[in-house]
């Protein structure tokens, strides 16, 4: 998935490009009672209608808030924002247009999708996409890798994710907030029920993110888990401890 940041909670995709964090709370996630799915893979396509009942179910208070964990068979999926120009031309990979905040990435074996439902209105004010950024910081940590998150600049291409120190990207965040229309018809409420959420490398194949611009950023360079620990001299996390360790930091454990 690509990169979103905060907006105004309004019923499009979040986008960090139109981040509003006067009053937000920008720190850890600090969830709790968040209710832990485990899957394994699942099609992209099969993820998302799941997902979206569980939006509904969400909505209407018949389920908890939720992070499912899971993997993708490979793909490549791109928003509404992406330009043409930066998808493949000749992939044999499926390219799937996406509802979410972001522009285009790849997801395929070897990375953790983690897709959140969270109700938050619930929560009250907080910059829900921060909040995720220090979270898989924090489970990086517990993992024994450094990371940080980035700010961007004033009309930049989001850098929204996780980074290493190196200017290396290894997770992207992409969320996307539902709102019911108020009854006079003149908006969505602010704040709704979040869907989609982030991709963390564990073990990915790193050449596929090459083929294409992935998150609408020119030259960036991908990471994985496996990769900075072979920098390490250590072994990678296995998929299992990368699930604990994020599920923690989330609250979902």
């Amino acid at each position: 998935m690509g990169d979103a940041g905060t907006g105004h909670m309004e019923a499009g995709p979040m986008d960090a490009g139109h981040m509003d964090t006067g009053h937000m709370d920008a720190g850890h996630m600090g969830m709790g009672d968040v209710e832990r799915i485990d899957l394994g893979e699942v099609p992209y396509e099969e993820a998302v209608e799941r997902m979206t009942r569980w939006v509904g179910q969400r909505r209407a208070g018949e389920i908890p808030d939720r992070l499912a964990l899971l993997t993708h068979p490979p793909v490549i999926t791109y928003s509404a924002r992406t330009p043409p120009a930066e998808l493949p031309t000749d992939s044999p990979i499926p390219l799937i247009p996406v509802d979410r905040g972001g522009q285009a990435t790849y997801h395929g074996p070897g990375q953790l999708i983690g897709h959140l439902v969270l109700n938050l209105r619930e929560r009250g004010p907080g910059d829900i996409v921060r909040q995720v950024e220090n979270a898989l910081i924090d489970a990086c940590t517990t993992l024994g890798f450094e990371t940080l998150r980035r700010d961007t600049p004033p009309g930049a291409q989001s850098l929204v994710g996780v980074w290493t120190p190196a200017g290396e990207k290894l997770a992207s965040i992409g969320m996307l907030p539902h709102s019911r229309l108020r009854s006079s018809g003149r908006g969505p409420h602010r704040g709704g029920v979040t869907s989609h959420g982030f991709a963390l490398n564990i073990t990915s194949d790193l050449a596929e993110f090459t083929r294409f611009t992935a998150c609408g950023l020119p030259g960036v360079t991908m990471t994985s888990l496996a990769e900075l620990a072979a920098f390490q001299g250590r072994l990678a996390p296995s998929e299992a401890e990368v699930r604990d360790a994020v599920a923690k930091a989330v609250g979902a454990a």
